[in-house]
C-alpha cells in the first residue's frame, strides 16, 4: 500500500468574474477528496441593501447583474413581484414580448453552460457551435432591448419598448426552425460520444428526499423524478397559454442533468415558436401608471422558473416610494450548498464535472 499525505488545495476561482465570488477548498488523500469546503467570498454588491436607498423603478438595472448570462429572467422576477404587490395589470402585448425575451435567454443561459461544461471536461469544438448559436440569440436581444447581456428591459406594468421593426419576430421564427437542426447537431456531437457517458453516468447522484431537503430546484431537483417546475406549479406572465413538456429523469446523476438542460432549449423553442405565432397585432406594451410608484403598506414574495431554478423576490412596503426591505431567493446559492455531500468520497478528476452539473456559477451567488 503506498502511502499518501494529505494535501489542501484551493480550487479556483477559473475565471476572472468569479474571483471573490466562488472557490473551493478540498482536502485531498491521493486522488481521492476527504473534505470540501465551498466559499462564497466577499465579493459582494450588496443589492438588497441598496435597494433600500432606490425607488421601485431604479432598481430594475441591478437586477441585470445578478445572473448577467440571463438577466431577462432577474429583470421578470424583480418587476413580477412589484406589479403583484401593486396589483398592477400588464398589457397582453407586453407580457408576450416579456416570454419571448425570456425564453430566448434561457436558451442563450444553456448555451454558455452546454460550452463552458464541454470545455471543461476536455472537448473544445462545443463551445466553438454553442457560442454561435448564442450569438445569433444575442444579437435578436440586443435588437429588441438595446444590450447584449445586461437588458434593463423590463419595466414595471410592461416592457421598455416594441419589436423593433416588423421583421424582427419572423427573424426570431427563422432562427427557432434553425436551431432546432443544431441542437440535433450537438446530439450527434456530444450526447453520443460514449467518453462524455462515462465522465457523467452514475457520478454526482443523490436522490429525491435529499435533493429536497437541501432545497435544490431547477434541473438540480427535476434530475432526481420530482415534477416541478415554477411556470407549471404556479403559473405567471401568460405560460399557462402554451403546451410545453417539463422534462424529469429519475437518475439523479450528471447525466440526467446534462440531458434535461438540452430537454429544456428544445421546450423553450417551443414556447417561443408559440409565443410569436400568437403574438397580438397591436396593443399597449407597459401600463398607464403614476411617473412616481408607490406601493401600498404590506409584504408579497414571488418566484419565477429561472435558468438556474427557483428564483423568488421579497419585497416589504411602508407606502413608500422605496421598498422597506427586498430579498431574493437566489437558487445558485441554495444548489451549491450539496457540493460537499457529493464531493467527499469522489476522484478529484470528477470535481469539475460535479460543479458544472450542479451549476453555471455567476454573478447570481454573491448578490
Amino acid at each position: 500500500m503506498i502511502r499518501t499525505d494529505e494535501l489542501l488545495l484551493n480550487v479556483g476561482p477559473q475565471h476572472p468574474s468569479t474571483h471573490g465570488v466562488f472557490r473551493l477548498i478540498v482536502k485531498i488523500d491521493g486522488e481521492t477528496i476527504i473534505e470540501a469546503t465551498p466559499v462564497i467570498g466577499y465579493l459582494h454588491r450588496g443589492t438588497e441593501k441598496l435597494a433600500e436607498d432606490l425607488m421601485y423603478t431604479q432598481i430594475i438595472p441591478y437586477t441585470d447583474r445578478m445572473d448577467y448570462v440571463s438577466a431577462m429572467l432577474g429583470n421578470y422576477a424583480y418587476v413580477h413581484a412589484v406589479e403583484t404587490l401593486m396589483e398592477i395589470e400588464v398589457p397582453e402585448r407586453a407580457e408576450y414580448l416579456r416570454v419571448i425575451a425570456m425564453e430566448l435567454n434561457r436558451i442563450a443561459s444553456h448555451l454558455v453552460w452546454f460550452g463552458t461544461y464541454l470545455l471543461d471536461l476536455g472537448a473544445i469544438t462545443p463551445f466553438l457551435y454553442a457560442f454561435r448559436e448564442r450569438e445569433k440569440i444575442l444579437q435578436l436581444l440586443a435588437e429588441l432591448s438595446g444590450s447584449r447581456m445586461t437588458y434593463s428591459y423590463m419595466r414595471i406594468g410592461g416592457v421598455k419598448w416594441d419589436v423593433p421593426d416588423e421583421g424582427w419576430l419572423g427573424r426570431v421564427d427563422a432562427f427557432l426552425d434553425a436551431f432546432s437542426g443544431a441542437l440535433e447537431e450537438f446530439h450527434d456531437l456530444v450526447t453520443g460520444n460514449e467518453i462524455i457517458q462515462a465522465r457523467l453516468k452514475g457520478v454526482g447522484q443523490y436522490d429525491a428526499a435529499t435533493a429536497i431537503a437541501y432545497g435544490l430546484t431547477g434541473v438540480n431537483l427535476r434530475s432526481t423524478g420530482v415534477n416541478y417546475d415554477v411556470r407549471r406549479a404556479k403559473p405567471y406572465s401568460i405560460y399557462n397559454r402554451f403546451a410545453f413538456h417539463v422534462p424529469t429523469r429519475e437518475e439523479g446523476d450528471l447525466w440526467a442533468r446534462y440531458c434535461l438542460r438540452m430537454e429544456e432549449m428544445e421546450q423553450s423553442r417551443r414556447i417561443v415558436k408559440q409565443a410569436v405565432a400568437q403574438f397580438p397585432t397591436s396593443g399597449d406594451i407597459v401600463a398607464k401608471l403614476p411617473k412616481v410608484l408607490r406601493a401600498p403598506a404590506g409584504e408579497v414574495y414571488t418566484s419565477v422558473e429561472s435558468t438556474r431554478g427557483e428564483l423568488g423576490v421579497y419585497i416589504r412596503s411602508e407606502g413608500g416610494p422605496k421598498p422597506y426591505r427586498v430579498h431574493f431567493r437566489r437558487p445558485s446559492f441554495v444548489n451549491l450548498q450539496i457540493l460537499p455531500r457529493l464531493l467527499v468520497g469522489e476522484h478529484i478528476a470528477n470535481m469539475v464535472a460535479i460543479i458544472g452539473g450542479i451549476d453555471v456559477i455567476m454573478g447570481e451567488v454573491d448578490a
